[in-house]
């Protein structure tokens, strides 16, 4: 059975040619990096080219460029750096409809005695900017906020708020990780003083994660250990991984001045309004024009996630429920409920989210599939049952 693969927001699958690039580093470059050798400095140099691919992508400098294993521990660095660094200061600010990455890290600082300031989203997963800056203050530490959700690919206005927050002193961090390589990033026109990114969101493998840190910025490392990264994250490098990302990043680059994404956006909207039309009680999941082009997330109204998944699943069709109904839970995802969408439906999305390799002979099929789908689960939904009950003596 041939697999379609709409989850390229959860993982994506490695280019060839980043293969090509990481295959020597498990061979015949296998040399320490900080080795005072020749063959440890080859590698090396091959890390260095890595640290300047990526800052490319983003528009920073070489050295400001921190490889570590991942958008998690690049979150949880940049977030626990700063309140290091900043330890009379109590006060930190982010979204509700942050990954867990960030959600739950700030969580856990509440528990610790941080007043935490979780900011709210409009039904179309856009954040309320008054009650933002409302809540800036002389004793925040640090803002948080990531640059596009991951389940509905909103984009926040993240050079606004980076302006806005600087202007106040205040460390900005973003979770980068979603957006990175699918829509252009200047780290030096926004201001931004901290950003995450991960590999295996852009064709690198997993493990291996960025934090970018502007130069001047106050850093207290998470990871202490050896000399690495300028002391700023200990630990051997990952060096087939870091050449991986380098070379990920230099694709991503292309693909963005050519405007490749054009046509993933185009396969995106495709999907996304073939769906709505011919699928009665659907609904998009946040904003339609301020998003990632590869993403939507799509909720039909009576039915279950989890089950529509396992369906889908049987004609090897991949995607992603917005309910955490798949990890054993009964409620929705924290982004939908932010976001107040009704339970009826919150429960029943679906993201899809493409990639460069998507085919329209793939969207075919998906289109194919789906409704029937939909149509089989809602006349087995007793919830669907008591709508059409509803409806008739209405």
């Amino acid at each position: 059975m041939k697999v379609i693969y709409l989850d390229n927001n959860a993982t994506t699958r490695v280019d060839r040619a980043v293969l090509d690039a990481m295959l020597p580093y498990f061979e015949e470059s296998y040399g320490n990096p900080s080795s005072m050798h020749s063959f440890g400095g080859n590698v090396a140099a091959a890390i260095k080219t890595a640290r300047q691919q990526v800052a490319d992508l983003i528009g920073a400098g070489a050295d400001e460029i921190v490889f570590n294993s991942c958008g998690t521990e690049s979150d949880n660095t940049a977030i626990r750096a700063t309140l290091a660094s900043y330890p009379d200061k109590r006060h930190i600010i982010t979204s509700r409809v942050e990954h867990p990455a960030v959600k739950s890290v700030f969580e856990s600082l509440a528990r610790d005695g941080y007043r935490v300031t979780f900011v709210p989203v409009d039904s179309q997963g856009n954040l309320d900017l008054d009650y933002f800056y409302d809540h800036l203050g002389d004793d925040t530490a640090i803002v948080s906020l990531m640059w596009a959700n991951n389940e509905t690919g909103v984009i926040f206005p993240i050079e606004e708020i980076s302006l806005n927050v600087k202007e106040r002193g205040i460390v900005f961090h973003t979770d980068a990780v979603q957006a990175a390589g699918k829509i252009p990033i200047d780290v030096a026109r926004t201001g931004v003083d901290l950003l995450s990114l991960s590999g295996h969101k852009i064709h690198a493998p997993k493990g291996i994660g960025v934090l970018y840190v502007r130069k001047g910025t106050k850093f207290s490392p998470f990871m202490i250990g050896g000399h690495q990264e300028k002391g700023r994250r200990g630990g051997t490098e990952n060096t087939a991984s870091i050449v991986g990302l380098g070379k990920a990043a230099e694709l991503a680059r292309e693909r963005l001045a050519r405007g490749d994404y054009r046509c993933v956006s185009e396969l995106r909207d495709k999907l996304e309004n073939s769906l709505l039309a011919d699928v009665p009680h659907t609904l998009l999941n946040g904003d339609r024009q301020k998003r990632l082009p590869n993403t939507t997330s799509i909720a039909f109204e009576y039915v279950e996630g989890e089950a529509i998944l396992l369906m889908l699943n049987e004609y090897g069709i991949c995607a992603s429920s917005g309910s955490a109904c798949t990890s054993g839970s009964l409620e929705p995802s924290h982004v939908l409920r932010a976001m107040g969408v009704p339970f009826t439906a919150a429960h029943g999305s679906i993201r899809f989210s493409l990639s460069g390799y998507t085919t329209e002979e793939e969207i075919d099929f998906v289109l194919e599939k789906v409704p029937p789908i939909i149509d089989r689960l809602r006349q087995m939904s007793p919830f669907w049952q008591q709508a059409q009950k509803g409806a008739q003596s209405a």
